[in-house]
């Protein structure tokens, strides 16, 4: 009860702020910090997840519940009196797939509940203000509802090119300073500016070494995706919208989720505004990636004249121009080529190294888990073939491991048909309409 209390007057003080953000896109906030309550924090710790990997001070959830208002008010103490520094965080390695792997930013208990935090209160502040064709870690978008924006404004339009834009390491470059004098135009807690500024200089501790830095924020901290969207909303975003068409003869559009970034527009106005662009993420120190930045024709009325037309990868789908059953050339999408390579790939690794160390029927379980996690996400319009292809290639992979698990074969297809008819895997269908 005490619980629900605290998470009411947490929500309603947000709205609150987010009402006044709402209102007035111009408005400042002074009082801010005085939302870090001992009752505020201790909901924020229970919205932690509990089998998080632990930071550098190796404690658990579980341990830091034993003494916990003790601990909070610890640490509340210690932010009055301007003693709290955030610890540096532990940095782990996520395989991705294709041999590389993304730096993941751990960090330690106490600093994850300041994090959740200013995670809510940033959040109330400015998602009013984003502009609508951001999606990227915000509340109720999803990279469905990019797809699907990029997807009707393509089928929309049977003339243009695409833009298909790529930073270069755009979590790793995001320069402090510049982001500090963005959050001071509508922030004006210089105490809570301060403790930002140290969860920025905190560094990370990466093969026991401890590396700090003026640019970058770690990914995997709770506050870095909505810092990451404060920076590019100014750098990027508003620039594009209320900026650019005024000095272009067509029209623009641009599609961002975190920084994979899409912009339509007109073949007469791409030099233009890729010198621009250059320019632009020149003064907020970003750069483009020349070798993956690329201008695609893609222009559904040439098909139909027969002059081919170009692809573009977004959110791991290949956007192209295909013929519908009316014999039309439509905008159609299905799973990159790579995605697809690199996602069989994690399922053959998965099987071999999991395939002693389980029994059957729980091999099979998050076998299914895994082959449903897949639908959900690439079954869209249009790609219920390559997500059929995906289920089928998967399920010989597993079929090919579950034999390997002795000498002696553990099936046949005869059994495993048998085997799969009394625990079928999900069956591969549109759970995204795009139209």
């Amino acid at each position: 009860m005490h619980k629900t209390k605290c998470n009411l007057t947490m929500e309603t003080k947000l709205k609150r702020i987010e009402k006044l953000s709402s209102e007035n896109p111009k408005a400042e906030f002074k009082w801010l910090i005085q939302h870090f309550s001992k009752e505020n924090l201790i909901s924020c710790f229970h919205e932690l997840g509990r089998k998080k990997v632990v930071g550098i001070d190796g404690k658990s959830k579980d341990d830091y519940e034993e003494n916990l208002e003790q601990n909070i008010e610890s640490l509340i103490s210690r932010m009055k009196g301007l003693k709290y520094y955030p610890a540096p965080v532990r940095e782990v390695k996520i395989p991705k797939g294709n041999g590389k792997f993304r730096p993941l930013g751990i960090s330690n208990i106490e600093d994850k509940i300041i994090q959740s935090m200013y995670a809510k209160i940033l959040n109330a502040i400015y998602e009013p203000v984003f502009i609508q064709e951001s999606y990227g870690f915000r509340p109720g978008r999803s990279c469905h509802h990019a797809l699907k924006d990029v997807f009707n404004y393509l089928d929309s339009r049977r003339y243009g090119v695409v833009i298909d834009i790529d930073l270069s390491n755009f979590f790793g470059t995001i320069n402090h300073r510049k982001l500090i004098q963005i959050l001071e135009l509508k922030i004006k807690d210089r105490t809570f500016i301060r403790y930002i500024v140290r969860m920025l200089k905190s560094g990370v501790l990466a093969d026991g070494e401890l590396c700090k830095s003026d640019d970058g924020t770690p990914q995997g901290s709770i506050v870095s995706p909505i810092l990451a969207n404060i920076f590019a909303h100014y750098a990027i975003d508003l620039w594009i919208k209320e900026v650019v068409p005024a000095h272009l003869q067509g029209a623009i559009h641009m599609v961002r989720y975190a920084d994979d970034v899409v912009i339509c527009a007109c073949r007469k106005d791409t030099p233009r505004i890729l010198k621009a662009l250059k320019g632009r993420l020149e003064r907020f120190s970003l750069k483009l990636n020349p070798e993956k930045t690329r201008v695609v024709d893609f222009n559904s009325a040439m098909s139909e004249r027969g002059v081919k037309q170009g692809t573009f990868k977004f959110l791991g789908f290949t956007f192209y121009i295909g013929k519908s059953r009316k014999n039309r050339y439509i905008v159609k999408l299905k799973t990159a080529k790579k995605t697809f390579a690199e996602k069989l790939k994690l399922i053959s690794v998965w099987c071999k190294n999991h395939r002693n160390l389980y029994r059957l029927a729980a091999l099979w379980k998050s076998f299914i888990v895994k082959i449903r996690g897949h639908i959900n996400y690439y079954g869209v319009s249009h790609n219920l073939i390559a997500v059929a292809k995906f289920v089928h290639n998967a399920e010989r992979i597993f079929f090919k491991w579950i034999n390997r698990r002795s000498q002696k074969r553990s099936f046949n297809w005869e059994k495993f048909f048998l085997y799969k008819k009394l625990k079928p895997l999900p069956a591969p269908r549109i759970v995204h309409c795009l139209f």
